[in-house]
């Protein structure tokens, strides 16, 4: 029995969907041949992702595979109710925007109530409920997919422990969806969103952005598109000769992913991408909108906050609402002050405002001011997603527990039908390019 707010909304909802389903052409044809061969026919699946009108169709295409779906939000504040209540008259659907945390975590665990035999997770938290609280499900798992870097993360520790349970595909590492999603679908929604929240101008601010991952370079390539003057703040990984440093100084083994992109060579990049680099403890007094993508806790401190102009702004679009320290500004006396729907006011003890949007979560799915990735980018990410699931109920029983990476012919697939769409065909190599490739005799 779904749990929407309000029922009433469906109409306006199904109006969302008609839009995105219109303008998500890779998914379109995904369905059609879904609709065909029915690849996920009776598959339980439970799914915990931003619920609006590009989630939707994704459903929607799952649906029409042959798969039961049980759909709730991943985040308290990014559920659109009118969507979710057009969902809810074809699946189960448990969301609405402005939930508590017991609510949100109360609409999780009833998606599990199907008990799934897919999950679709993004940031980990489904996974980790059934690795927790709800173990006895475990044994049905075929598989999951990770839409995020954060959840990535969290499944990588946990394979790293010993405790990952069955196989994740790590949707957010699939070259495509970084194409796709991080770098132009975060880049332009978290701009829109700041605009929306706080009506004012992009050109001629200091902008500070901490991380310089595919989120953090899709957001300063835009603002400084639009005319701002861009920091970059990275932290510098202590590496050792084995591995990645731990805060003891010890050493611990990497991977081939984390050698290469150290927060040094990050910020190295910025550097040579034009944008002033710096730590964010000496850029805190300088920006006048901060925006985070570090996917890590505290990337702005209390300290940082103290620092910072009267009237900055600040936001985060990594992930949680933890990478900016507003329970420690709190405690340290600053008074909140709502002044509208996303944006607070927080007076510190110094007496500047410091201007907090989407109460630090991700400012641009939190509604109504956040509207999400682009609708043509997230038909390329959800793709992903939905040949991913396939592809684990068809290797059922084949691929061992831990972080699996999206195979390259899914991952070369979805960027073949996204050029299609647009009307891009693309010559194949000849012969004689393929064996000089792949030749080592020729000279020069």
């Amino acid at each position: 029995m779904s749990k929407v707010k309000n029922i009433s909304l469906s109409a306006a909802g199904e109006k969302e969907l008609s839009w995105a389903r219109e303008n998500m052409p890779i998914l379109s044809g995904i369905r059609e041949r879904f609709e065909k061969e029915k690849p996920l026919k009776g598959v339980r699946i439970s799914v915990a992702l931003h619920l609006e009108k590009k989630t939707g169709i994704l459903l929607e295409t799952l649906q029409a595979g042959g798969a039961e779906i049980a759909a709730s939000s991943c985040n308290p504040l990014t559920t659109d109710d009118s969507v979710a209540a057009a969902l809810s008259k074809k699946m189960e659907i448990f969301a609405w925007s402005g939930q508590s945390k017991e609510e949100y975590y109360g609409c999780l665990n009833a998606v599990l109530e199907q008990k799934p035999q897919i999950v679709i997770d993004d940031g980990c938290d489904l996974i980790n409920l059934l690795h927790g609280k709800r173990q006895e499900l475990l044994p049905q798992i075929i598989g999951a997919c990770e839409e995020t870097t954060t959840g990535v993360i969290r499944l990588k520790a946990m394979q790293s422990a010993g405790k990952l349970k069955f196989p994740v595909m790590s949707v957010n590492d699939a070259y495509s969806k970084h194409l796709f999603d991080n770098r132009y679908g975060t880049g332009q929604s978290t701009l829109d969103a700041i605009m929306r929240i706080t009506n004012k101008l992009i050109a001629g601010k200091t902008a500070v952005v901490l991380g310089y991952g595919w989120c953090g370079r899709g957001i300063a390539s835009r603002l400084r598109g639009m005319g701002a003057s861009v920091i970059v703040c990275e932290i510098g990984s202590r590496l050792g000769e084995s591995g990645i440093g731990t805060e003891d100084g010890a050493c611990k083994p990497a991977s081939a992913q984390q050698k290469r992109e150290s927060g040094c060579h990050r910020a190295l990049e910025a550097l040579y991408d034009g944008f002033r680099v710096m730590g964010i403890d000496e850029a805190a007094s300088l920006g006048d909108i901060f925006i985070t993508a570090t996917g890590n806790k505290n990337a702005i401190d209390v300290s940082h906050i103290e620092k910072m102009k009267n009237g900055a702004i600040v936001c985060n679009a990594g992930h949680f609402n933890n990478e900016i320290d507003i329970e420690g500004i709190t405690k340290k006396g600053a008074r909140k002050e709502v002044l509208k729907e996303n944006l607070e006011c927080f007076t510190l003890k110094n007496g500047k405002c410091i201007y907090l949007l989407s109460e630090g979560r991700l400012v641009n799915l939190a509604r109504p001011s956040g509207q999400g990735h682009p609708i043509e980018i997230m038909d390329g990410s959800f793709a992903v997603q939905a040949l991913s699931a396939e592809y684990l109920v068809k290797n059922k029983g084949k691929l061992k527990a831990g972080v699996i990476s999206v195979p390259c012919g899914i991952d070369d697939e979805v960027a073949r039908l996204a050029l299609f769409s647009q009307g891009i065909i693309l010559p194949k190599p000849t012969k004689e390019q393929i064996e000089y490739s792949t030749a080592w005799e020729h000279g020069t």
